[in-house]
């Protein structure tokens, strides 16, 4: 009776472990739009992890916000409701408020230029720091450069000044709408085209990707090209759940979202697309020239010293970071 009594609890403890290979499922939340990159990355990811353990992890995809707005992302992965999920560097800032830096205007110059400082030289960093909330970095999930839309034509900072301007939940936004002299609006991303609608917002900022399939291009039609910040996602998993995995399992699921090169292909493939058919999404480009380019770049001058000194922590490490990222690019390129 008690070997009886024995094996019976080995194998109770066997099926409630999630490290157990069969039977584990576990659950993926976002934000994505059907028929497009971001959904396609999404897919791929659930169908690795298919192939990777011969379909014995079983996935329950949440992709198209069923979970509803990126704070619950957040807080679901937190506490434990989802297990694996996009996090925009904004909303992820609520967590990581070191985040907002990535988000400080005119940052970075290029896509080449932040390809390269942001994994050889911020990868590292942020990993640590998301490690210390419990939180397991996976990967970087590019969105593009932001840029301004508005309800009106708009090309210069002076065209901003008491504009009702939707911002995110983060201090970058909040300073980077403050230094145009707008009128900052907190508005969740879900809840951006209703704001449109009713007049509650006027304008703000966002990348290609998800200003154009969501709606908001059909409301705010006058697209500027400022490519004033470099908006990106990080794909997270909750740090306890992925420990309590077998190696094997934790494996397949840090190996199995689409590389990264490739990633950010894709992304860059679909921005190129929406610009390419603009007229269809019902928007139109207007691009800067390099002297007004720098006039929205003055104005936004003051907004990374200011978002070191509200963010504190290690938001001035990540600051050098990308200096000494910037000068090793540059010299790599000479």
């Amino acid at each position: 009776m008690k070997l009886v009594k024995f094996f019976a609890s080995i194998f109770i403890i066997l099926f409630i472990n999630n490290s157990y290979s069969y039977g584990l499922s576990f659950t993926v939340g976002g934000t994505g739009v059907k028929n497009t990159a971001g959904e396609e990355k999404w897919l791929t990811f659930q169908k690795n992890i298919k192939t990777l353990s011969n379909g014995e992890i079983k996935t329950k995809m949440l992709i198209y916000g069923e979970l509803g707005p990126e704070e619950n992302l957040v807080s679901g992965i937190r506490r434990g409701r989802i297990h694996v999920a996009n996090w925009s560097g904004l909303a992820g800032s609520t967590v990581v408020p070191e985040l907002s830096m990535l988000y400080a205007p005119f940052l970075f110059d290029n896509y080449e230029e932040a390809d390269f400082i942001m994994d050889n030289f911020l990868f590292k960093a942020y990993s640590n720091l998301l490690s210390k909330k419990n939180i397991f970095f996976i990967s970087w999930d590019e969105i593009g450069f932001n840029q301004v839309y508005s309800k009106d034509s708009i090309s210069s900072p002076v065209d901003m000044q008491g504009k009702r301007f939707r911002i995110a939940s983060s201090e970058s936004s909040r300073l980077f709408a403050e230094s145009l002299q707008a009128d900052a609006i907190p508005l969740g991303f879900t809840d951006i085209v209703t704001g449109l609608q009713t007049g509650l917002i006027e304008s703000g900022e966002n990348a290609i990707i998800m200003y154009a399939p969501t709606g908001i291009s059909s409301e705010a039609t006058n697209l500027l090209m400022t490519n004033h910040s470099f908006a990106t996602s990080i794909i997270v998993a909750r740090d306890k759940w992925l420990d309590s995995l077998s190696a094997k399992n934790q494996g397949i699921i840090k190996k199995s979202y689409i590389d990264k090169d490739l990633s950010r292909k894709w992304t860059r493939e679909e921005i190129n697309i929406f610009l390419n058919e603009h007229k269809k999404w019902g928007f139109k480009i207007n691009k800067l020239s390099q002297n007004q380019r720098d006039e929205w770049k003055k104005s936004t001058s003051g907004v990374s010293k200011k978002l070191i000194e509200k963010i504190g922590g290690d938001s001035s490490l990540i600051w050098d970071l990308v200096q000494e990222g910037k000068k090793a690019f540059y010299e790599n390129k000479n």
